[in-house]
């Protein structure tokens, strides 16, 4: 694989942040973030991104299914080293928050990010 470019590199990283802040804070990141994000912001594939996502999250657990998907081309090591890197860091800072909040306003937050997404999914091309 070839080296990224260094907008590419902030994109993942800050991909990453975000799933790990938004999973720390109500339990989202992974497929509900990180996909759309390599879709919509880095121009990959859905198999890519899904491959990608997978990588970051399952490996432990998911390790036969990322294996297909690496198999068949569609995982980028280099973005799943840099989200892993800044999902673990957002994760922390996303629980923090979380258990600060009450449980309303957490539920609220999660509402308001499956719907927004979902609409985004729905309406894009």
């Amino acid at each position: 694989m070839k080296p990224m470019e260094l907008s590419s590199v902030l994109i993942l990283l800050l991909v990453g942040l975000a799933a790990g802040v938004l999973s720390g804070m109500v339990g989202v990141g992974g497929g509900i973030i990180i996909v759309p994000c390599l879709v919509y912001f880095l121009g990959y594939t859905q198999h890519m991104a899904q491959g990608t996502s997978l990588a970051v999250l399952l490996l432990p657990a998911g390790i036969l299914a990322v294996n297909n998907y690496y198999k068949s081309g569609y995982v980028n090591i280099y973005a799943t080293l840099i989200i892993v890197a800044t999902f673990v860091v957002g994760g922390y800072i996303g629980s923090k928050i979380s258990i600060s909040l009450d449980q309303q306003t957490v539920k609220k937050i999660f509402a308001a990010m499956l719907v927004a997404i979902g609409v985004k999914m729905f309406l894009g091309k």
